[in-house]
C-alpha cells in the first residue's frame, strides 16, 4: 500500500505540474515514474487496484463498457498533451516531417506488438477507416460473392454494402450461432457458404454483440486453399489478449486504438499482408499516393499527430503492464465474474463459456427484465455503465471486464444485479 501511495502521488504531481514545465520542441521529456511490478505488493489485487488508479476514471462511475469506448491511462494523456504542446510550439515543422521519425517508431512498436513486420502496418484513424479502404479498393463483378456473418458490426457491413453491393456483388450473411460448442461449429458455417463464386470473407475477431471469438486462423486457412482473401474487423480483439497476426493468417486485419489499446481517440491501424498489398488503394488521395509502400494508405496531408505518436506512448504502456500479463488477467476476470453468476438462477450467461471461443467481453440476461430497464437501473442507481444488447435473441448486459477492473468491482457489479 505504501507503494502504491507513492506511486499515486507522484502520479499526479507529475500531472498537475505539466502545464507549467517548459517544454524543449526538439527533446521531449520523461517525468513519469516508472510502473510498480506485481511482486512489490502483498496481494495481486493491490497491484490490480494501483493499475486501476492510472487510468482517473470519475470516482462515481464504475465503468464496464469499454468496449463501446475504452480509457487511456494518466501517463497516455500527459504524454499525447505533451505533443500537442510541441506541435503548437512549431505546427509547420512537426505537422510536416519534423515526426517522420517517431512516427515509424509507433509503426515499429504496433507491428512488434502483433507479431507482424512494420511494412505491414499502416496508422490510420479507426476500423471504419479501414473497413472502407478495404471494401473499396476492390473491383468485383456482379454476381461475385462475399460472406458476412450475422454478427458483423455495421462498420464492417455497411462499407461491403455500400462499394460493393450496389454494382451487383452479392453479400452472403450465413447465420453464427450464438453458444457455439467449438470453434468447428463456427468454421463450418463459413463452409457451407462458400460457392465457387465467394471473393473475400469479411469477419470480426471478436464480435460485439456478446463476445464470442471467432477462429479467424481457421477460416483464413479453409478460405486461402480455395484462393478467397479474409479480411478481419479487429476492433473488440486488438489489445484485448495475445495474438500474433502473423499466425492468424489474414489477409487484412484493421482495428481502432482507443478501445483495448488504451490509446488516445481517433486512432488506428490497417495491417495488410506483404503478399496481399497489392490488393489495396488509398481511400483518399494526396501527396505520397504514389508511394508503393504501405504508406500510401495513409496519405492525409494533415492530421493530428499528437493522437498517432500517443498510440505509442500507450504500447509503451501496455508493454510496462506486459501483454502477457494484460492476457491472463483479462482471462481471470472472465472466469470470475461467470464463477459469481453460475448458480444464480436470475440469471444466464450469453457468451460462450470456453476460453477460445470468448474473452473480456461477456453478457449476461437479467430473467424476466428487459435489458434496457436493466441497463437503466443499474447506471442510475449504482453508477454502473454497461451496453444493453437488444439484438439476436440476447436481451444482455454486454459487460467489457477491461483488465484495470478489480474483483471487487466485479462483486460490486453482482451485487447490484442481484438487487435489481
Amino acid at each position: 500500500m505504501d507503494t502504491r501511495r507513492k506511486f499515486l502521488k507522484s502520479s499526479l504531481l507529475g500531472l498537475a505540474g505539466a502545464s507549467a514545465l517548459p517544454l524543449n520542441a526538439d527533446e521531449r521529456r520523461s517525468t513519469l515514474p516508472e510502473i510498480p511490478k506485481p511482486d512489490q505488493f502483498d496481494h495481486p489485487e493491490d497491484y490490480w487496484s494501483m493499475v486501476k488508479s492510472l487510468f482517473g476514471l470519475a470516482p462515481d462511475l464504475r465503468y464496464f463498457n469499454h468496449a463501446s469506448l475504452g480509457t487511456s491511462p494518466m501517463q497516455v494523456r500527459q504524454a499525447t498533451a505533451e505533443f500537442m504542446e510541441t506541435l503548437e510550439q512549431f505546427p509547420s515543422k512537426y505537422m510536416w516531417g519534423g515526426w517522420d521519425e517517431e512516427k515509424e517508431t509507433v509503426r515499429q512498436k504496433v507491428a512488434t506488438l502483433y507479431g507482424v513486420v512494420a511494412e505491414e502496418i499502416a496508422l490510420n484513424h479507426n476500423t471504419s477507416e479501414g473497413m472502407n479502404l478495404i471494401a473499396r479498393s476492390f473491383d468485383f463483378k456482379p454476381g461475385d460473392e462475399i460472406i458476412l456473418g450475422d454478427h458483423e458490426h455495421a462498420s464492417g457491413t455497411i462499407p461491403w454494402q455500400y462499394w460493393q453491393e450496389a454494382k451487383g456483388v452479392k453479400l452472403v450473411r450465413p447465420v453464427l450461432p450464438v453458444l457455439p460448442g467449438n470453434q468447428e461449429e463456427i468454421v463450418e458455417v463459413y463452409r457451407q457458404a462458400i460457392t465457387p463464386k465467394t471473393k473475400m470473407i469479411s469477419m470480426c475477431h471478436v464480435v460485439n454483440t456478446n463476445g464470442m471469438i471467432l477462429p479467424v486462423k481457421e477460416v483464413s486457412e479453409m478460405a486461402h486453399e480455395k484462393g478467397i482473401l479474409v479480411a478481419v474487423d479487429g476492433a473488440q480483439g486488438a489489445g484485448m489478449f495475445r495474438f500474433s497476426l502473423q499466425d492468424l493468417g489474414c489477409d487484412f486485419y484493421t482495428a481502432s486504438a482507443h478501445k483495448w489499446m488504451f490509446a488516445p481517440k481517433e486512432v488506428g491501424m490497417l495491417y495488410a499482408k506483404q503478399d496481399s498489398q497489392h490488393h489495396l488503394k488509398p481511400l483518399m488521395v494526396a501527396r505520397g499516393h504514389r508511394n508503393e509502400t504501405i504508406r500510401r494508405l495513409e496519405t492525409y496531408n494533415t492530421r493530428s499527430l499528437p493522437e498517432v505518436l500517443g498510440m505509442g506512448s500507450a504500447i509503451d504502456f501496455i508493454n510496462a503492464i506486459g501483454m502477457d500479463r494484460i492476457h491472463d488477467r483479462s482471462y481471470e476476470l472472465k472466469a470470475y465474474f461467470r464463477a459469481r453468476l453460475a448458480d444464480d438462477d436470475r440469471f444466464r450467461l450469453k457468451s460462450p463459456a470456453m476460453d477460445d471461443l470468448s474473452c473480456a467481453i461477456q453478457s449476461v440476461e437479467v430473467i424476466g427484465r428487459q435489458v434496457t430497464e436493466v441497463k437503466a437501473a443499474l447506471f442510475d442507481q449504482y453508477g454502473i455503465d454497461c451496453r444493453p444488447m437488444s439484438g439476436f435473441g440476447l436481451n444482455a448486459l454486454r459487460i467489457s471486464l477491461a483488465m484495470y477492473q478489480t474483483k471487487s468491482d466485479i462483486d460490486q457489479l453482482v451485487e447490484a444485479l442481484g438487487e435489481v
